[in-house]
């Protein structure tokens, strides 16, 4: 068989698959109007990360994917071990053995900085920007993270789902932009992540906006910036963000908001301090989930 019948193979299985399956299969809701049964290809191309043009050019047997958009695209369409072994073999490459990433824990060095930052608000952020480790403070800007279920506990899915969120932001829609943004880019790294796979596809069900942001092509600055919350307790806070990635573990990041002392947030940031402790000044040991 030629190369050409290979993909024209490849694009069959895909499109008949497309087809067997529901929007409730893959987490997308069922607004009907189809004019044919199954997944609609903006669908598949959506939950795999990929462009709408590239999935079709892929149906139609006109490009060989890569190894990641094949694992993607095995995993959206609820494929056998058969099937995914048959697609692999149709473009002449190797399945990777598939492993489950290992259960991240808050790297040692990071939570005893954390531990160390009592005036400002921290989290330690892993892969599928999940956090991993939050000091008193952030608990108290944010939302106390010990009540959220430990799956639950994602940025982007607390930042999407959580109606607080909203109206702490100042800016919501650029910051839940720019985190949608973060996800892409986690999952171009890790395209056989289930977990993520699974989160995108849930909030692109609860959530319009983080469907349509998921398909554009915006791009993250890494840069510091400066974000501003209104927070019910303590008022307005202008508050500096910074990143700062682990030595040791690179999927792992530790962010920090401080405010400049002096000004209006820096005194916030204290009465905020103050009401969890009830000692003004500072907080006790950080947190940890």
């Amino acid at each position: 068989m030629s190369g050409d019948a290979h993909l024209k193979e490849l694009g069959e299985i895909l499109k008949a698959r497309r087809a067997e399956l529901t929007p409730r299969t893959v987490g997308l809701p069922d607004t009907g109007g189809r004019r044919v049964p199954g997944l609609r290809r903006e669908e598949v191309a959506l939950l795999a990360t990929i462009s709408t043009d590239y999935y079709t050019r892929l149906e139609q047997g006109r490009i060989q994917p890569s190894a990641s958009v094949l694992a993607a695209l095995a995993h959206v369409l609820h494929l056998s071990d058969h099937q995914r072994d048959r697609l692999f073999e149709l473009v002449g490459r190797q399945r990777a053995r598939q492993r489950r990433p290992a259960t991240q824990k808050a790297h040692p060095p990071l939570r005893r900085l954390l531990d160390e930052l009592t005036s400002s608000p921290g989290v330690v952020i892993g892969r599928r920007m999940d956090i991993l480790a939050w000091n008193p403070l952030a608990a108290a800007l944010f939302t106390d993270f010990a009540e959220v279920p430990e799956g639950g506990r994602n940025c982007v899915r607390i930042l999407f789902t959580d109606p607080s969120m909203r109206t702490l932001y100042a800016d919501w829609r650029t910051i839940a932009r720019h985190c949608v943004s973060h996800l892409r880019m986690e999952a171009a790294k890790h395209p056989e992540d289930p977990q993520l796979t699974s989160l995108v596809g849930e909030l692109s069900v609860e959530d319009r906006d983080f469907g349509q942001w998921w398909g554009s092509r915006h791009l993250p600055s890494r840069k510091a910036g400066v974000k501003r919350f209104h927070h019910p307790l303590v008022g307005e806070l202008v508050l500096d963000c910074d990143t700062f990635v682990c030595g040791g573990d690179p999927d792992q990041e530790l962010v920090v908001w401080t405010a400049e002392p002096g000004t209006p947030s820096y005194d916030g940031l204290r009465a905020l301090a103050s009401r969890v402790t009830g000692r003004p000044g500072g907080l006790t040991a950080g947190q940890a989930g």
